[in-house]
């Protein structure tokens, strides 16, 4: 059994060549409003864009649900989801940098970390490999950048107030360690990605 053969059964189950699915239909939604929170944040209508923000993280999660359920699992489907958390997190911190929120270093910091994994995912895409399987450490990296960013806009309703002006300085606390986490994942898949295109060449090479 070929090695690609192996990864697919094991971490994609059965997907589909699919575009049109209520799955991708919702992560494209999920898409769509992601510019919209951006514009919110930067104008610093952090009430407006908590409210799209919820309704977009109601909708993570759905869309795998309905997927399983209904049969609907498609490989633009499995790109959509993390696609859209990567995305989520760099416009909002993005935004927030723009509005003077965050310093610029930690929009570098994520940005080349996404850079990088966006790279790893093209040339692993060269040996017919899909996405990585989440790895626990991303899942957790991802969740508290996601919470220092929602913390971080909590905070700018009201700075001026020392429980918010306090709630601030907790946020880039938790920022910094999430994006130490995410650093970490990112090192852990390009360690599996480099142990895939290893095994990759060195089955054709039997071949």
């Amino acid at each position: 059994m070929k090695i690609t053969e192996k990864f697919s059964r094991r971490y994609s189950p059965e997907p589909r060549d699919v575009i049109f699915t209520i799955p991708n239909f919702i992560s494209f939604l999920r898409i769509a409003s992601i510019p919209v929170i951006a514009w919110l944040i930067t104008k610093h209508n952090m009430i407006a864009a908590l409210i799209v923000l919820a309704i977009s993280f109601s909708s993570d999660g759905l869309d795998g649900l309905i997927a399983r359920r209904f049969n609907q699992v498609s490989k633009i489907g499995q790109l959509l989801d993390p696609i859209a958390d990567r995305l989520l997190i760099l416009c909002s911190i993005l935004a927030l940098g723009i509005c003077h929120v965050v310093p610029w270093w930690m929009l570098i910091l994520v940005a080349l970390r996404d850079a990088t994994m966006g790279i790893l995912t093209l040339v692993l895409a060269q040996y017919d490999y899909g996405p990585l399987p989440v790895h626990f450490v991303g899942k957790t990296g991802t969740a508290v950048l996601m919470i220092s960013i929602v913390g971080l806009m909590v905070a700018d309703v009201e700075r001026n107030m020392p429980v918010f002006e306090t709630l601030h300085y907790l946020s880039i606390a938790c920022a910094i360690w999430g994006i130490a986490l995410y650093w970490l994942a990112g090192v852990l898949y390009m360690q599996q990605g480099v142990r895939l295109i290893r095994d990759a060449r060195s089955n054709t090479n039997k071949d």
